[in-house]
């Protein structure tokens, strides 16, 4: 008899809970992590980087202090603190799994973990045997292609979220949610920030109006960013570094005292053994396949360390499936297209499905309803006027394909939108439901209804 059911190997947002998951349903778990449970999200990604930009919500709100009747003088901002805060929270969710994995018995072993065998795991030295391997090692922070990463001047989000002093001058390389989240927040503390995206926009895998709204707010934060701009070479100087672009045909540099890598990620599958176990990869990622199965039989993978949608849900959702198939139930299919995706800076963006650019490439006959947050009666109370949200839908069929967001708490009302495109509804679906009054979900509801040109309290 395997000493377990399952090992796990990665205890991120993906290995934790699918050990949760299988201990509910009462299967015999183990999960090998090498350093703290939680993984990059919790330890050092969605959930430090969300309390600085809390942190930052703050800040702004204060600067805006004759806005709301508040005067103050000799403003004092800490960056410092706010690390420390964040510190303190991740110490807090963490401290949170250890205790669940603890009560529900699940076997936590500490040390790296290699395949070393038909349902053999090695564990610095220790062999665990289980019925079923799931491989959740995540990934992690990359560079670019001669762009050495040194921590000091040239950093990832890794070493960008222990900053404790604000830098004068930052360059971002890459438009993407990464990029936009401490663009926001090191401009709130006063920063000059300017990144470099290479597509045509910021957030250029969000709808494209939802991409023009993130822009014009930035310009009026004052976050200077060019698109179509390829970095050639980041070049460290005395207490910095030229990075050295081109846009539009020509050379360009631009001075910084920090450089933010935001392009991207590479696989955690280095020393793992796949090769051996017969584990087939794609440049790093593990294939899997519409059942997260590895080519190697009796190993799964999930995650990020797949390369599918790396987001701290997915994989979430990705091991729930797992070990639920494992223990003979029968989930509903992983639908990538409907899981949703968030940015956190501000306006927030949420989106879920299709943009309207993918529906019309696809051969949908599209109808579009839009409400802006400026017609929204919570939005103008709170003066968080900016964006709009947006709702994709198919004209033939009614069915909604896609339902994007740009504005306050955008990433709260995309429960809404993703529930309905779990259901399969329709537009008028969502437009008979009775919203609260004021509240911005209202403008949900006003989207769904301006598909059909009924919107109540806006005029396109």
């Amino acid at each position: 008899m395997s000493d377990f059911d399952v090992v796990i190997i990665g205890g991120g947002p993906g290995g934790y809970v699918a050990a949760l998951r299988a201990a509910q349903l009462g299967m015999r778990t183990a999960l090998v992590e090498r350093d703290r449970v939680g993984g990059l999200c919790l330890n050092w990604g969605c959930i430090p980087s969300k309390a600085l930009l809390w942190n930052a919500e703050i800040v702004n709100l204060v600067r805006q202090g004759d806005t709301w009747g508040i005067v103050y003088d000799n403003l004092r901002l800490d960056p410092a603190r706010a690390v420390d805060r964040s510190r303190k929270v991740v110490d807090r969710m963490v401290s949170g799994v250890e205790f669940l994995l603890q009560k529900r018995g699940v076997t936590l072993i500490q040390g790296s973990g290699k395949l070393a065998g038909a349902g053999v795991v090695a564990v610095d030295g220790q062999e665990v045997r289980g019925d079923a391997v799931i491989i959740a090692t995540g990934a992690r922070p990359r560079s670019l292609p001669g762009v050495e990463v040194d921590g000091e001047v040239v950093l990832t989000s890794r070493e960008a979220l222990e900053l404790r002093e604000t830098p004068q001058r930052v360059v971002i390389v890459g438009g993407g949610p990464i990029g936009c989240e401490f663009a926001y927040y090191w401009r709130a503390y006063g920063a000059e920030v300017t990144i470099l995206e290479m597509l045509d926009h910021l957030l250029p895998l969000e709808d494209a109006d939802v991409s023009a709204q993130v822009e014009r707010a930035f310009k009026k934060q004052g976050i200077a960013f060019r698109t179509g701009a390829r970095v050639a070479a980041v070049e460290r100087g005395k207490g910095g570094a030229t990075v050295r672009f081109s846009a539009g045909g020509k050379d360009e540099a631009v001075e910084a005292d920090k450089v933010l890598m935001g392009v991207g990620f590479q696989p955690n599958t280095e020393d793992l053994g796949l090769e051996a176990a017969g584990v087939e990869t794609d440049r790093g990622w593990v294939r899997v396949d519409a059942e997260l199965r590895t080519t190697a039989p009796g190993v799964y993978a999930i995650g990020d360390v797949t390369g599918r949608l790396m987001l701290a849900h997915v994989a979430s959702a990705m091991g729930v499936y797992v070990v639920e198939r494992l223990a003979g139930l029968q989930p509903p299919p992983l639908e990538y297209e409907k899981m949703p995706r968030a940015t956190y800076c501000q306006p927030q963006v949420g989106s879920v499905g299709l943009t309207e650019a993918q529906a019309r490439e696809r051969g949908h006959d599209v109808r579009v309803g839009r409400f802006p947050f400026r017609a929204n009666g919570k939005a103008v109370a709170t003066e968080h006027t900016d964006g709009m949200i947006k709702v994709v839908a198919d004209a033939a069929t009614g069915e909604i394909l896609g339902v994007h967001l740009v504005g306050p708490d955008a990433t709260e009302l995309l429960a809404e939108a993703t529930l309905g495109l779990t259901l399969e509804s329709t537009p008028r679906e969502l437009g008979w439901v009775v919203h609260a009054h004021p509240t911005l979900s209202e403008a949900v509801k006003e989207a769904a209804l301006a598909v059909d040109g009924e919107a109540i309290h806006f005029i396109d």
